[in-house]
């Protein structure tokens, strides 16, 4: 599977911005601090994953520190998101006491000390004979199995049940069984719907995508502008020409790149889940929809908010007046006004 991944900040000034990128996904992974437990922004980001019954997987992180009971941290899932969960795995003991996970969904033991990196359920016993967290840990395995919720790829599929991951990000523990259970378990790329309520289907032969972010000045030697593009159906192939359904203009997408940290290459060809991201000159705004062929399509509008801050700005030197609105323009392009 080749995945896609949109890194969203949790800060509450960027809200807006990562509610517009979580319409462009098909899954999302959710990241809770063991020790804070679920916060505000989190609850608030989660409504809108809810709205669209996308598939949530859950990783519970800073085992390597001290942090709330497990069954605490499942039970407010429950309470505060509304979703029901399933643990894949269990963590055995906390902090510095932390000694592995008991990995419900593979049948094994991972070590979080030692030279070997697994070890089965059999040798449990034998490996934390003294320790008292493993016997707590047996224990409340037994009352998951005997009351806890029952795992079905279906429900994770529809946004019903969130698979529960324990680990260390810091660490890098827990983070390979999460990510290959996840690429076993993430949905492909789903239709999306236009205005008239139509689903455009991936496999569609045409081109057709949306724009779903737009950030100005990411190269500090250049004054770039890129738009970042969900495809949504079709082919993307350099160069091709699509029309964007605003203005009724042809756009040649001929200088396209991808992003990974703060490497960038560029892209000959893209299919139907990728994103894309499109060099603008000013061209694109924020829920602009680009496609090829003859019938005009237009996808369903990017979710907007009520400002909830209010300032007055304006030019230090009235000779830059132009300069100033341009910069203004910008800004409501980019969606921070």
């Amino acid at each position: 599977k080749r995945v896609n991944i949109l890194d969203t900040p949790g800060h509450e000034d960027f809200s807006e911005d990562t509610y517009r990128t979580l319409m462009a996904v098909d899954a999302a992974v959710m990241v809770i601090d063991s020790a804070k437990g679920i916060e505000a922004q989190t609850k608030k980001l989660f409504e809108v994953v809810k709205h669209r019954n996308i598939p949530v997987f859950t990783f519970m992180n800073k085992l390597d520190r001290d942090g709330r009971e497990p069954l605490d941290l499942l039970e407010e899932l429950e309470e505060i998101l509304g979703i029901a969960s399933y643990p894949m795995n269990w963590p055995i003991g906390m902090g510095k006491s932390f000694e592995g996970l008991y990995d419900l969904y593979n049948e094994r033991l991972e070590l979080y000390k030692g030279d070997e990196r697994f070890a089965s359920l059999e040798d449990g016993d034998k490996l934390f004979a003294s320790n008292p967290f493993y016997d707590q840990v047996k224990e409340d395995i037994e009352l998951l199995q005997e009351a806890g919720n029952e795992f079905s790829e279906e429900a994770i599929l529809a946004g019903k049940l969130t698979p529960v991951f324990f680990g260390s990000a810091l660490t890098n523990f827990g983070v390979q069984t999460f990510l290959e259970t996840f690429l076993k378990f993430a949905p492909e790329p789903h239709g999306h719907k236009k205005t008239d309520g139509e689903v455009v289907e991936p496999l569609s032969p045409d081109f057709s995508g949306f724009v779903f972010k737009i950030q100005a000045n990411m190269d500090p030697r250049h004054r770039d502008r890129i738009a970042f593009v969900r495809i949504c159906s079709g082919k993307f192939e350099q160069g091709m020409n699509v029309t964007l359904n605003r203005t009724k203009r042809t756009i040649r997408m001929a200088h396209t790149t991808q992003f990974m940290a703060d490497t960038r290459e560029e892209v000959q060809e893209a299919v139907a889940g990728d994103i894309i991201g499109l060099y603008d000159t000013g061209n694109l705004q924020i829920g602009d929809t680009l496609y090829t062929g003859n019938a005009g399509l237009q996808f369903k509008p990017l979710p907007q908010f009520t400002p909830e801050l209010f300032m007055k700005v304006t030019p230090k030197n009235v000779m830059k007046q132009k300069s100033f609105h341009k910069g203004i323009e910008q800004l409501v392009q980019e969606g921070a006004i």
